[in-house]
């Protein structure tokens, strides 16, 4: 029952899935023991050198296991939301491995100290990917076990309570969880459509405890009136987590629900807070972060120019500059590097970017779709207009209208725009208000939970979104 309880914890700020941190640190230890299998298995046939090389061991065998799991990481392996099979598990796994070669490639140019020698390199490699994949097997195999699942009773049937079912349709919503049933609370109107509606013959408290509920989330629509509150301090009593429908959403999907969500819950709830210490550090994490990124990134900032170029004339410009809304509603000039034809706006109206736009360039398409059109923003994050991880910044247009239209959109400018965000992660690319709606959504856990270990999540798995092209239109 504990494990199933803890189905996620708050680590820095952030709510981090237990069975998949769970995979995580069993494979670090794999991986950190590969090494010492493969440098046996190596040098058996020279058992005199073995003992010298074990002892600088440790330390080699510590960077590459701790690079295999980033780059596992970066693609998404330990994320409840990856929904592939098999065959994209073992194809993200060898993508993994190529991007843990590349790291250790690029620690080995600056830190040759740190090498591995390379047949030593070749069976860790080896041992690994082996092992990464039957962990991954074991694990997928065992995760659909009830007993790992957190066992949850929603209290409503009605609008409230209907978000759960209609907005958590997806098998990866329900990583670590298991409906159990809707309460039915008298005097509300039922309106879930999916689930199975529970009329109580007992205490709220009794059913729970025979049921064996790990987690109640109550989602009454008139609270004021129909809450039983003595109930559920029973429940809380006897150890089973209360939940609102606000904090179950932000625990379980990584988002605030807008149309749910008060004026008071925002000004009370837990975060939402500007620290100067955490603003500085956030300031040289982006400064260190974005001159790194320039860096790696400055000769396909080169070849993008000269393909520009190649297609549109010596005189087209490469720079697109466009007004965007960033930190306090103050706007400012995004760079990207131009993707559309010269007069995409000929006629001065803003429009939204669609998919198969036909004002983006066929050298638009390719830096969109991997996302080399964003690399200029680079030079914003230097300046201070933006920050890595962030909001993703609007065109005033867009928001004035935003505004109108969505509640408490105004919130995702208390924290700087970014080049990556959370949003970016968790929703595809969007052109229309409801899209606007469902990603801010999302913008609103960054900005109520915002810390440098969520930024450096976001940084890691936006290699994935790169790599797999996810919402680049």
């Amino acid at each position: 029952m504990l494990a199933a309880k803890s189905a996620r914890m708050r680590l820095f700020k952030s709510h981090v899935h237990v069975t998949y941190s769970w995979l995580a640190a069993v494979d670090a230890l794999l991986f950190f023991a590969s090494c010492y299998l493969a440098t046996w298995l190596y040098f058996i046939p020279q058992p005199a050198s073995l003992a010298d090389h074990l002892q600088s061991l440790p330390y080699r065998a510590a960077i590459f296991s701790a690079i295999t799991t980033l780059a596992m990481f970066s693609m998404g392996l330990y994320q409840p939301r990856q929904r592939e099979g098999i065959n994209g598990i073992f194809l993200r796994t060898i993508g993994a491995f190529a991007l843990m070669t590349l790291g250790m490639t690029t620690i080995i140019f600056f830190f040759p100290g740190m090498h591995l020698w390379r047949g030593v390199f070749i069976y860790s490699a080896a041992i690994a990917f082996s092992s990464a994949l039957a962990t991954r097997w074991v694990f997928i195999k065992t995760v659909r076990m009830d007993q790992f699942n957190r066992r949850v009773l929603v209290l409503g049937t009605g609008h409230k309570a209907n978000n759960i079912p209609r907005r958590m349709r997806r098998k990866s919503d329900h990583h670590g969880l298991r409906i159990c049933g809707y309460v039915r609370v008298p005097g509300e109107e039922t309106t879930v459509i999916k689930g199975n509606v529970v009329t109580l013959e007992q205490p709220l408290s009794d059913y729970v405890l025979d049921q064996n509920i790990h987690q109640v989330v109550v989602a009454i629509d008139d609270q004021q009136q129909l809450l039983p509150a003595e109930e559920l301090m029973r429940c809380r009593m006897h150890r089973v987590s209360v939940l609102g429908l606000l904090d179950f959403f932000e625990r379980q999907a990584g988002k605030i629900l807008v149309d749910e969500a008060t004026h008071e819950w925002f000004i009370f709830a837990r975060g939402f807070r500007h620290r100067t210490l955490r603003g500085l550090g956030k300031r040289l994490f982006d400064i260190a972060g974005a001159a790194s990124l320039l860096l790696v990134s400055w000769p396909f900032m080169l070849i993008t120019v000269l393909a520009i170029k190649l297609e549109d004339g010596l005189r087209a410009p490469v720079i697109f500059r466009q007004k965007r809304v960033g930190l306090n509603g103050r706007t400012f000039d995004v760079m990207k590097f131009r993707s559309m034809t010269v007069d995409a706006e000929g006629d001065g109206k803003a429009r939204w970017a669609t998919a198969n736009d036909n004002r983006i360039t066929r050298v638009g398409q390719m830096i969109r779709k991997l996302r080399i059109d964003e690399l200029p923003q680079i030079f914003n994050v230097l300046i201070g207009n933006m920050s890595l991880v962030g909001p993703r910044p609007e065109r005033p247009e867009f928001v004035s209208e935003l505004e109108k239209d969505i509640p408490f959109y105004n919130n995702r400018h208390y924290v700087k725009p970014g080049v990556t965000g959370w949003a970016q992660l968790n929703y595809p690319y969007g052109a229309s208000v409801t899209d606007a709606k469902h990603k801010l959504e999302f913008d609103l856990y960054y900005v109520k939970n915002q810390s440098l270990f969520l930024d450096f999540l976001v940084l890691l798995q936006t290699v994935e979104v790169v790599i797999f092209g996810k919402g680049a239109h």
